[in-house]
């Protein structure tokens, strides 16, 4: 039965048909979104690839040991003799490997999977949690893998388990040609790629019972492969003027040859399908690239917190390596060394090798950086709303393009009216900064209640999430709108001092900047109920206030 030819909108259910197909000859997928299509549609991937072989989870915190294999040290302090432990890749070979969160893994263990997947031995689905356009998994994996679909578009699961032969089709020279050109054109300089793009165009044909690759074989091929890794967009190609004639044809030119049977198609019809599938967040990397990142040492790191991975080292501790835990050898040694003669005295068949008990195994700490969040609350009511909001959308742009190094993120909150609303979502991503608040509202009352609470529940949620949040008030101190949106200054008053008072009890840091244009008394009280800095600016620029914050 010939399948039908495939359309852009049918691309992620064609990559995992395809990938399901032949695993190993296409290297892995990343699956960008999330959702209960993306659990089901895993759910069906991994019930089919379990009929062709094994499937292995990798979790993202897995150590290189457990990845590889080695020794079992408690099984062999236990028994006395050398004890080995195979590794998450044994059991993986001639199958897949599903990594979840794959953003996070290190890069010591995706090395380890992509030296995996140039021997053969196994293919990879990448899951990409990552919120972030820039939060992707290590480009030593994608560059590995044939295809990458973002599912979070998809409103049913598709069938996949649709068998495809390998043999038959075939890339034309002049195909291969048309496929060269458009890897250039966007800026793909993988060799890898045009050899996976080759493999998916020519199983596009078998898909369809076709003997040929056709010009529906290489487009889909092209936004299956090489859309995805594009780093710049193609350029146009000019129209041929209407007023030139063609080049006469040469009498001499092509005798004794066969004509072509179209199996050259033009290439800017290769690029306008890759430029029409290259990904919404493909196209941001892709915008700040050319834009310049802006980068700069500055910004405001998160709070120290032990790690048992990475990080400034802290010395030993006692503890049993494994799940992430490294072993400190000299220090395990060192600690078993003062019983040793005692050891061997309780023991008359001792030999003269170290005895090292559980007791005696140190493994190592360290301590890192926590990611930081700034949440800026803006009152944004009054005449003077738009300008506070400007000056508070200047500061997010500048705060993000200082402090992307440290994993800073920023948020943006504005309250008016009858509440609060989370303009900006934690993000560390400039381009959805500047998408999110084209347009910002303003005027209206006070409810300086509703902010505080929403900016709490925003800094406890991003605690809980392991990151150190500060709170950045943008008021002058004065409410005249309670929380359930009826006027009333002495009970809106009374309520923020309330909100306040529970911000500092939660243990959330902040800083109140006075935009009023005289320091008033209500910011420094409100102030004084949070334990923030008071910081009066009343002609605050953008540089002002995250001079301010990071203060």
């Amino acid at each position: 039965m010939t399948a039908p030819a495939p359309g852009e909108g049918d691309d992620p259910a064609l990559a995992l048909t395809l990938f399901v197909a032949d695993p190993l000859r296409f290297g892995g997928i990343v699956l960008r979104g999330d959702g209960p299509i993306r659990d089901a549609l895993i759910a069906a991937v991994t019930a089919a690839l379990l009929e062709s072989g094994p499937l292995v989870r990798v979790p993202a915190n897995v150590d290189a040991e457990r990845l590889l294999g080695g020794l079992d040290l408690a099984a062999t302090l236990a028994r006395g003799t050398r004890v080995m432990r195979p590794g998450l890749l044994d059991a993986a070979t001639g199958g897949v490997v599903l990594l979840p969160m794959a953003e996070r893994i290190a890069p010591d263990i995706a090395a380890h999977i992509a030296q995996a997947m140039d021997q053969g031995s196994i293919a990879a689905i990448l899951l990409d949690d990552g919120r972030e356009a820039d939060a992707m998994p290590p480009a030593v994996l994608t560059d590995r893998c044939a295809f990458a679909a973002d599912v979070g578009a998809l409103r049913t699961v598709p069938d996949i388990g649709h068998p495809i032969p390998r043999q038959g089709a075939a890339v034309a020279d002049v195909q291969r040609a048309a496929l060269a050109v458009t890897a250039a054109a966007l800026g793909v300089a993988s060799v890898r790629a045009l050899t996976l793009t080759e493999r998916a165009a020519c199983a596009c044909a078998a898909r369809a019972d076709r003997s040929a690759v056709a010009e529906d074989d290489l487009a889909a091929a092209v936004r299956l492969v090489l859309a995805p890794r594009a780093t710049r967009l193609p350029e146009a190609v000019p129209p041929a003027a209407e007023d030139e004639p063609p080049p006469p044809a040469d009498p001499a030119e092509g005798e004794g040859q066969a004509p072509d049977e179209g199996v050259s198609p033009p290439a800017d019809l290769l690029l306008e399908a890759a430029a029409a599938a290259i990904p919404p967040h493909i196209l941001d990397q892709i915008e700040r690239r050319v834009r310049g990142s802006g980068r700069t040492p500055a910004g405001r790191a998160g709070d120290r917190q032990r790690s048992a991975q990475r990080g400034r080292p802290l010395g030993a501790r006692p503890g049993v390596p494994g799940q992430g835990r490294k072993l400190a050898l000299i220090a395990t040694l060192r600690a078993a060394a003062p019983w040793q003669q005692l050891r061997r005295s309780s023991a008359p068949d001792a030999t003269g090798r170290v005895e090292v008990r559980k007791a005696d195994l140190r493994v190592r700490h360290y301590e890192q950086r926590r990611g930081a969040l700034t949440i800026f609350a803006v009152d944004a009511s009054g005449s003077a709303a738009l300008s506070r909001l400007a000056e508070a959308k200047g500061a997010v742009e500048l705060m993000l393009a200082q402090a992307y190094v440290k994993r800073a993120e920023v948020a943006l909150i504005a309250f008016r009216q009858a509440g609060a609303e989370l303009l900006l979502p934690p993000t560390r991503s400039l381009t959805r900064a500047r998408r999110a608040l084209a347009a910002l509202p303003g005027g209206g009352g006070t409810p300086l209640a509703a902010g505080l609470i929403a900016a709490q529940a925003l800094g406890e949620r991003a605690a809980r999430a392991g990151q150190t949040p500060l709170v950045a008030l943008l008021t002058d101190g004065k409410a005249n709108v309670r929380r359930d949106g009826s006027a009333g200054r002495a009970e809106a008053m009374a309520e923020a001092a309330a909100a306040a008072d529970a911000m500092a009890r939660a243990g959330l840091a902040s800083v109140v900047i006075d935009i009023a244009p005289r320091p008033t008394a209500e910011a420094a009280a409100l102030a004084a109920t949070l334990g923030a800095r008071y910081v009066p600016l009343p002609r605050a620029d953008s540089a002002a206030l995250v001079a301010a914050v990071a203060g």
